[in-house]
């Protein structure tokens, strides 16, 4: 499993907002300041996170982005699993996978869903108030 840019930028823009949190809207361009992210790209994983409720977006002077939940109201593998789609380990485990016609006899299979089952609970026990420290906002963490 390798997690890709969107995933890991996905993260960091959460956890950013959570740092940043104010009944006011983050803009883009702020956002992008601070991690680095081209604001193109960055429209981009934006709109999934909206789209999906994970954020609330508001156009025009003023907007920008915000959480649409407390930040331990959000769980790092629910973040990964809408931007990569899949975290498993091998592709029978991944959501709509066809069935492998030697499953009956795999010998592997238990051994894969293991990993699978630790990365789902690994990650779905992380909050993003886990990740967020308030008093070290900003650009100092790497994903």
């Amino acid at each position: 499993m390798i997690v890709s840019t969107k995933g890991r930028y996905a993260l960091r823009v959460m956890i950013d907002l959570s740092e940043h949190q104010s009944e006011k809207y983050v803009p883009l361009k702020e956002i992008a300041a601070r991690q680095e992210i081209s604001e193109k790209y960055l429209e981009n994983i934006l709109k999934v996170l909206v789209q999906n409720g994970f954020l609330e977006g508001l156009r025009g002077k003023g907007g920008g982005y915000r959480l649409t939940r407390s930040p331990d109201q959000y769980t790092v593998g629910e973040i990964l699993m809408l931007t990569e789609g899949s975290l498993a380990p091998v592709s029978c485990l991944t959501p709509h996978a066809t069935p492998c016609s030697r499953m009956a006899n795999c010998r592997t299979y238990e051994m894969w869903k293991g990993l699978n089952d630790l990365i789902s609970n690994y990650f779905g026990n992380i909050t993003l108030a886990d990740l967020a420290r308030p008093d070290q906002a900003g650009n100092d963490y790497v994903i």
